[in-house]
């Protein structure tokens, strides 16, 4: 380390040390930035994917389809997230071990289509193999580096991931109606690995760092949206006849987006993230925060298909693909993130009642999106409120004490 604290200059290698969860100004890198980015063309595709089967009225099919893609990218990026929260050197062979990660992603999101209609999951789980490789090695050097119990965990994790990846050939092998059981099966493995390998030794994954991550990720998923509500614009501006139908959903479509956002990041959560326990939990349960966020953006696409007529579903199927996702958002982003900040019977209402509401905008049929997104800003509002007047109350016992 030289120059400026904050700067990390690479070096041709470094002994693989833990970080530390004591470490200060820890913050996410540019190749972590530079990682997350390529998760957009994943989330994409399974969003677009989402949409395609949305529209088509095949929701049977479309959300299981989206909810098994979606955990394959959530999970790959929680594998890489947790490792350089621990052991981030910097150096130039994690940095080339980090981009054939990278390459694997990509194989991955070009892989969803057919793994989405096909049932076809071969290049999803070569491109899995791809990570997977690089991710045992960062492991298996981590394990070279270290001693005692830290070495046995980073041998647990490099064989845990091994294995697993051997357990998903099952989606090559067995036929279609299996699947999805297999799915589910190794998805439940594949989050017992992390437990097991930590059990007698903690990784030094940073609370701070973590923190910041899961935040750029949603908004990375938030995006989706954004896009989608840019599509809503451009299609009103292209007809000018659906120019007032399309328009609203746009409005509403920016108001969830920008209410979203607020709703996520209005309290700071590494100071609950204590211990493996806390962490786990909380990380896991990013998957529902993660997977709504995104699938609010393809529920706005579906609206805005239907209203223009190219979507085979009634007004009411296609306001629910908005509300009920958002729905999920806001109870979800209350369950494992905002709770723990909230004081009061009041404050911890807000967003479980929100939720509810949202759902009741489906009946709204074509301007569901609209009042969803009204009932978003309502939600702001009534939060910044209700902690404002915390505050002040809290100042005023200071002061009277």
């Amino acid at each position: 380390m030289s120059g400026h604290p904050h700067v990390r200059h690479t070096s041709l290698l470094r002994p693989m040390a833990a970080r530390g969860r004591e470490e200060e100004h820890r913050a996410a890198t540019p190749l972590e930035l530079f990682f997350d980015l390529c998760f957009v063309a994943a989330v994409a595709q399974a969003g677009r994917q989402l949409v395609h089967a949305l529209a088509e009225g095949h929701p049977g099919t479309g959300i299981p389809g989206y909810l098994m893609m979606f955990f394959a990218i959530w999970w790959a990026w929680v594998n890489f997230t947790w490792f350089s929260s621990a052991y981030d050197t910097d150096d130039v062979p994690y940095r080339v071990v980090t981009l054939v990660q990278m390459a694997g992603v990509l194989i991955l999101a070009a892989g969803i289509p057919r793994a989405f209609n096909d049932s076809d999951f071969t290049v999803v789980w070569f491109g899995y193999l791809v990570m997977r490789l690089a991710l045992v090695t960062q492991w298996l050097r981590a394990a070279y580096s270290t001693r005692g119990e830290e070495r046995r965990t980073a041998l647990m994790y490099a064989a845990g991931v091994s294995l697993c990846q051997v357990g998903w050939l099952g989606l090559l092998l067995l036929p279609d109606d299996a699947k999805s059981w297999l799915f589910l099966g190794m998805a439940i493995v594949e989050m017992s690995v992390p437990a097991i390998a930590e059990r007698r030794h903690q990784t030094g994954w940073h609370p701070h760092h973590i923190a910041e991550r899961y935040g750029l990720f949603t908004i990375i998923v938030l995006g989706e949206t954004v896009l989608a509500a840019t599509v809503a614009v451009q299609s009103a501006l292209d007809d000018d006849e659906a120019l007032d139908t399309l328009l609203p959903i746009a409005g509403g479509g920016l108001l969830i987006i920008f209410a979203a956002y607020w709703i996520y990041f209005a309290v700071p959560i590494h100071l609950h993230l204590a211990s493996n326990r806390q962490a786990f939990a909380w990380g896991y349960g990013h998957y529902l925060v993660f997977g709504s966020a995104a699938a609010i953006g393809a529920g706005i696409e579906v609206a805005i298909e239907e209203t223009i007529g190219k979507a085979h579903i009634s007004a009411f199927a296609a306001a629910g693909a908005v509300t009920l996702p958002t729905a999920l958002f806001m109870f979800s982003v209350w369950m494992i993130h905002s709770r723990h900040h909230k004081r009061g019977m009041a404050q911890q209402l807000v967003l479980p009642v929100s939720a509810v509401l949202v759902l009741a905008c489906t009946y709204a049929g074509r301007t569901a999106v609209l009042f969803t997104g009204l009932v978003a800003t309502l939600t702001v509002a009534v939060g910044v409120t209700l902690a404002a007047r915390r505050t002040e109350a809290n100042g005023r016992a200071q002061e009277a004490g």
